[in-house]
């Protein structure tokens, strides 16, 4: 049986990248002898203020996973590195997404040797927030790699700017099922947040930022309530120091009324009930690459509502699975939402999310790793 190294974050840190590297795991774990190494030290605090880890369920919690790398410490890094080439194994996978782990990485794919194939899934060539240095910190740690997997054309795009003999595959980003805790529908859901079964429920869900696009939500929400009775946004995520800014615009657009803002970080095991209650999932994004909460939204058999940039259309079919507007457009996000409701898409958009399921499966993106540690001599 083959051997692979899986590097990255697990339980009990937080965020897609870990749910998304448990799953992997899972998943490789059917056919390959797979050891899991993850940060004893992710980010410093002074970078990261925020609390890293969630104790709070164990769901994606992934056994005898080795706690090893300190990504500050170079000695450790390197250490490290020279314990993976011990190993000997047939692959190497990291997860890539950010530059500020570009150091670390550097260090642990020199120390491991270039006999050892390494493979990088990049959830973002480049950060959602660009800085300066991004691009060299980025190619520098790219090019140690022997194997790319994207989950975008975009970010395809990107890699290949950096390194145009790179052996990439691009694979749609695999659905997130595991949220589906107690399977409770839609009923069941709306009881437990108090909300009326005939409500017109949408949900924007994550981390506020600003490339997010919330506020061209919520500049659509008026048009939105002039011509739908009942309607409510629920957003769900933990805002910035930039909150009062997103209540002043609620306010001065006198939306309270339709509008529920559910502040803080959502535990795992209370994201169901946000998706199961809702009737859409709305991304209203001005950039990005990819999203897992596109595939939250699958995974609970939701239509979404995605705006035309990065990898978001990839992943949507316009008037099949959802919606894919204009970004940074009120009008086109009422438009959509109007729509939705005034020609009851709902269940028609529901079963066509169901036949896309295939295509979102861990199972094809295990063919694809598989096919590329098939490659080697």
């Amino acid at each position: 049986m083959k051997k692979i190294v899986l590097i990255g974050p697990v339980y009990p840190y937080k965020g897609g990248i870990a749910h998304y590297t448990s799953l992997l795991y899972r998943t490789l774990a059917e056919k390959y002898n797979v050891e899991m190494i993850s940060y004893k030290m992710q980010y410093p605090k002074i970078l990261f203020r925020k609390e890293q880890k969630d104790y709070s369920n164990a769901m994606f919690q992934v056994e005898n996973t080795q706690f090893l790398i300190h990504t500050a410490n170079p000695f450790n890094i390197i250490r490290v590195g020279k314990m993976v080439k011990k190993k000997n194994p047939d692959m190497v996978i990291m997860q890539w997404w950010h530059p500020y782990f570009a150091p670390c990485y550097r260090l642990l794919c020199g120390a491991m040797g270039k006999k050892i194939p390494k493979m990088f899934i990049c959830h973002n060539v480049f950060p959602h927030e660009r800085f300066p240095m991004d691009r060299l910190l980025t190619k520098m740690t790219l090019k140690k790699g022997d194997f790319f997997i994207v989950h975008a054309k975009s970010d395809k795009a990107d890699l290949l700017t950096i390194r145009a003999d790179a052996k990439v595959r691009q694979n749609p980003h695999p659905t997130y099922n595991a949220f589906k805790i107690r399977n409770i529908n839609k009923e069941q859901a709306r009881k437990e947040l108090g909300e009326g079964q005939d409500t017109k429920l949408l949900l924007f869900f994550g981390f506020v930022r600003e490339y997010k696009g919330l506020k061209h939500l919520l500049k659509a929400m008026p048009q939105i309530k002039e011509k739908l009775d009942n309607v409510k946004l629920m957003v769900v995520g933990s805002f910035g120091e930039d909150k009062s800014d997103y209540r002043n615009l609620i306010n001065g657009m006198q939306i309270e009324d339709c509008v529920e803002v559910v502040d803080g970080y959502t535990p795992d095991n209370e994201v169901e009930k946000y998706f199961a209650a809702s009737d859409m999932v709305v991304l209203p994004y001005e950039s990005a690459t990819q999203s897992g909460i596109v595939q939250i939204a699958y995974g609970f058999e939701k239509p979404v509502l995605v705006t035309n940039v990065g990898g978001l259309p990839d992943v949507v079919t316009d008037g099949r699975t959802g919606y894919v507007v204009e970004p940074k457009s009120a009008e086109a996000i009422a438009a959509a939402i109007i729509d939705f409701y005034k020609q009851d898409r709902e269940v028609g958009f529901v079963e066509e999310v169901k036949k896309a399921a295939d295509k979102f499966s861990w199972t094809r993106m295990e063919n694809v790793i598989s096919s590329m540690i098939e490659e080697q001599p």
